[in-house]
């Protein structure tokens, strides 16, 4: 899409520059100009290929397994990338430099994963088709004016459905009835760490429950957040917050020391130590938007045209061996809310 014939001659030469340029765009990994999951085009396949632009707020598992579900739809749809890769490395002073960058680039889709990333990038890249991914309310962020056909160049994957909050809370309501306080460790200068914190608050109330909240500034402060909360809270929980899910070891470990039961609010934490969620597989929601990459590259789709899409696939994901670590006895009724134990009872 509007490329000179002469670019793939020159590609090369310009995944190099692209590469040396990235040290001054503000954070990018210097994988800018890669491809990630797919192969050079044969020659008649050039009308397959498509340069695509990706601004990530930071790399911890749920935003790599995006990215790499994301790419999978392009490569499953037969399209051949040449990949720019900005990693921001949680540094806002990062986020409008590479933003910027990719505004007077000459990407055919760009891809921004994570909230605050994502709200710059949807402000200076105004002449070509925006999707996003792993962003939490996508509205209350501003990054589009409604979640139906939401018009100009930005659509995308949104990454919770209040649903999934409401059923966790309900769990720990009915599954821990002497539970009467839950601990939240939070970074309240992320937009979708408080738009959840509020609906699980508000759920929890209606059982007769309070949130506690411990604030943090940076990552370095998780493990004292999280060592305030023993002895005050019967449980912990986080939501998808960057800063924490990226920082959520140092959770776990209070949490096993202390015998006090951990919730997420994704998989990938539940299966590095927390007890349970309801969620989904995150590879499974990038995978989603590339498939809307797909309707907009290779049928023409409007990106206004295309609904802000929610997950749907929601299961409650238990881990028993973070169980035992956290002095918690799984019974047969909590398994039981398992829709597919095969895959989401971790042993």
């Amino acid at each position: 899409m509007g490329k000179k014939a002469w670019l793939g001659l020159a590609l090369a030469g310009m995944m190099a520059l692209s590469a040396a340029c990235g040290g001054n765009s503000g954070g990018n990994s210097g994988n800018a100009g890669t491809n990630e999951g797919n192969g050079g085009a044969a020659a008649g396949e050039d009308q397959k290929k498509f340069k695509i632009a990706i601004s990530q707020v930071l790399e911890h598992p749920s935003l790599d397994e995006t990215r790499k579900g994301f790419l999978k739809a392009l490569e499953d749809a037969g399209i051949t990338i040449d990949l720019d890769y900005n990693n921001a490395q949680n540094d806002p002073n990062n986020f409008k430099p590479i933003a910027e960058k990719i505004a007077s680039g000459d990407a055919d889709l760009v891809l921004g994963i994570a909230t605050p990333n994502t709200q710059v990038l949807v402000d200076e890249v105004t002449d070509k088709p925006v999707l996003f991914a792993a962003v939490t309310d996508p509205v209350n962020a501003g990054i589009v004016p409604q979640m139906k056909a939401p018009g100009g160049n930005v659509t995308g994957a949104a990454d919770t459905n209040p649903e999934a909050v409401k059923q966790l809370m309900a769990f720990i309501a009915k599954e821990f009835p002497d539970f009467k306080k839950i601990g939240l460790v939070i970074d309240q200068s992320e937009d979708n760490a408080v738009v959840m914190s509020g609906i699980a608050e508000e759920a929890l109330k209606e059982h007769g429950m309070e949130l506690v909240k411990a604030p943090i500034a940076n990552v370095s402060d998780i493990q004292q957040a999280a060592q305030s909360l023993v002895g005050k809270v019967d449980a912990i929980y986080i939501t998808l917050d960057n800063n924490v899910v990226a920082g959520a070891d140092a959770i776990i470990d209070v949490a096993n020391d202390n015998d006090i039961p951990f919730f997420s609010s994704d998989r990938d934490t539940v299966e590095k130590g927390a007890f349970a969620t309801v969620g989904f597989k995150y590879f499974d929601h990038g995978y989603e938007a590339g498939q809307m990459a797909v309707e907009i590259l290779l049928n023409g789709k409007n990106p206004g045209e295309l609904d802000v899409t929610v997950p749907q696939k929601l299961d409650f994901i238990l881990n028993l061996k973070a169980a035992e670590e956290q002095g918690i006895t799984v019974t047969d009724a909590m398994k039981a809310y398992v829709k597919d134990p095969d895959n989401n009872i971790i042993e």
